[in-house]
């Protein structure tokens, strides 16, 4: 059987954790998400607003504040509103939180990395 390139290079790159594959595809999917989730597993007990969680990651607050908004749509962070404002935290959910250290952990690999870009960049056309 003959393969495309496109066809091994898709192959390859979705050789990996079936819940990585998931998360990278439907909730981690793009490089400012992928900064929020290592900053909250660096930080588990954070819970502050968009704006100094985007200071803290080294990015803009308006290019931060929709990606930390669809992980709240996605389970991974929560919000709640004190003192009349919305503050954004890690969801306590241990099988989240096990999900997420996984990742991190995993894209301390070169290879893993290369596969999350991949599929970032992919989703982005």
């Amino acid at each position: 059987m003959v393969f495309s390139g496109e066809d091994f290079t898709t192959r390859l790159m979705n050789d990996m954790d079936p819940q990585l594959l998931d998360l990278v595809k439907t909730k981690v999917n793009s490089f400012i998400k992928w900064d929020l989730v290592r900053f909250l597993r660096e930080n588990p007990n954070t819970t502050d607003t968009a704006e100094n969680i985007a200071k803290y990651i080294g990015r803009n607050n308006t290019t931060v504040e929709p990606d930390i908004r669809e992980l709240v749509d996605s389970g991974i962070m929560e919000a709640k509103i004190i003192e009349g404002k919305t503050v954004y935290s890690l969801v306590p959910d241990p099988e989240v939180r096990e999900l997420l250290d996984r990742f991190v952990v995993s894209c301390d690999d070169r290879h893993f990395r290369v596969k999350v870009i991949y599929h970032i960049v992919r989703g982005m056309r």
